[in-house]
């Protein structure tokens, strides 16, 4: 072995650092979730691709869920309109049980002057036309503007009474309020997810003269919540929240109609198994199964089941990712009793989702 250039490596960019872990660790193969699941929250349409779905084949989708025994995925691409009826037709007519479509809401319509009135209206017909619940993204907070041009945030009177009428509706609300935290910190050499803000600039909203707090929103959030009791929220990624569970713990205690998704937020929540086993001892009920993995594989719902179901520790979140997207650490499963897994992979969910 040659002698290493200490000076080069002294100088070696953080970027071209891929350590390889020498821990011996346990590796438990879960290929199928215990008891049949539910993906609360996943994206099988055009909204987030070029205007190709997401899903080329749905039969072999079918295939991937029936080998993990998932026996339903929540579709959040639904739209509204004839967008919806497209998803519709190709998910939830053409395979009864397997699927079910939630619609959005044109936020930018509240540009018009009535455009509350619109997008009332617009709820109405997709409910329907048989959407099965709502999806509010993340843009609501961070960039939709009003008629005054006056920033839109969750906690705005106009969003109440829509997401009340939701309620009424029978709608549940899957709501993506911020993004992770660090996205609202400084860009500078102590913010932690600096690798994943480098390639994805657009995911900064650190200024904040465009921009709310990341308190200010997830503040906006629990006043939702509170202000509409009769609709039931899922609360997307941990909550909103996985970096802070005290704040989402905290919605919890305060907000019976208030449940969680585990989608997208693995890295977070694996590196807190403990307190994330707290949150779920003392809310059993409220925390559901989504993965956010779009187009889902078969290796990503078994990382998923390893993660609730075995005990194993420092493991990777994103195998095969030199670089970890969400952070440079490792994960640690849960380790969940049955009666957990059977609320978190499914029962959680039909009640949310009144089925």
């Amino acid at each position: 072995m040659e002698s290493p250039d200490w000076a080069a490596l002294a100088g070696l960019p953080l970027t071209a650092w891929t350590p390889r872990s020498q821990l011996s660790a346990r590796v438990t193969a879960v290929p199928r979730a215990r008891v049949p699941a539910i993906d609360i929250h996943n994206h099988l349409g055009r909204w987030l691709s070029d205007g190709e779905w997401m899903i080329d084949d749905v039969d072999a989708l079918l295939s991937v869920m029936d080998n993990h025994n998932v026996e339903m995925i929540v579709n959040l691409d639904g739209m509204w309109g004839d967008e919806l009826e497209a998803n519709l037709d190709r998910y939830d007519r053409a395979y009864p049980g397997r699927f079910l479509t939630f619609c959005q809401l044109d936020w930018a319509l509240l540009a018009n002057t009535d455009g509350e009135r619109m997008l009332r209206e617009s709820l109405d017909d997709s409910a329907e036309r048989g959407a099965r619940g709502l999806k509010v993204w993340k843009n609501l907070g961070l960039t939709v503007r009003d008629a005054t041009g006056a920033l839109v945030l969750p906690d705005d009177e106009r969003v109440v009474r829509l997401l009340a009428h939701a309620g009424a509706l029978g709608l549940p609300v899957l709501i993506h309020v911020a993004d992770p935290q660090a996205f609202f910190e400084p860009l500078d050499e102590h913010n932690e997810r600096l690798d994943e803000l480098l390639h994805e600039r657009d995911w900064w909203f650190g200024d904040t003269t465009r921009h709310p707090t990341f308190g200010r929103l997830l503040d906006a959030l629990a006043t939702l919540v509170i202000a509409t009791p009769g609709t039931r929220y899922i609360g997307a990624h941990g909550g909103c929240a996985a970096e802070d569970l005290d704040r989402v713990e905290a919605l919890l205690a305060a907000a019976p109609n208030f449940t969680i998704d585990i989608a997208g937020r693995l890295a977070e929540l694996g590196r807190q198994p403990r307190r994330f086993r707290e949150l779920i001892d003392r809310f059993p009920d409220r925390v559901l199964f989504g993965t956010d993995i779009y187009p889902i594989t078969d290796e990503q719902y078994e990382l998923h089941f390893r993660f609730l179901e075995s005990d194993d520790e420092a493991f990777e979140y994103a195998p095969g990712s030199p670089i970890p997207p969400q952070g440079r650490w490792t994960v640690s499963a849960l380790h969940l009793p049955d009666q957990h897994l059977a609320a978190i992979y499914r029962d959680n969910a039909r009640r949310v989702l009144g089925l």
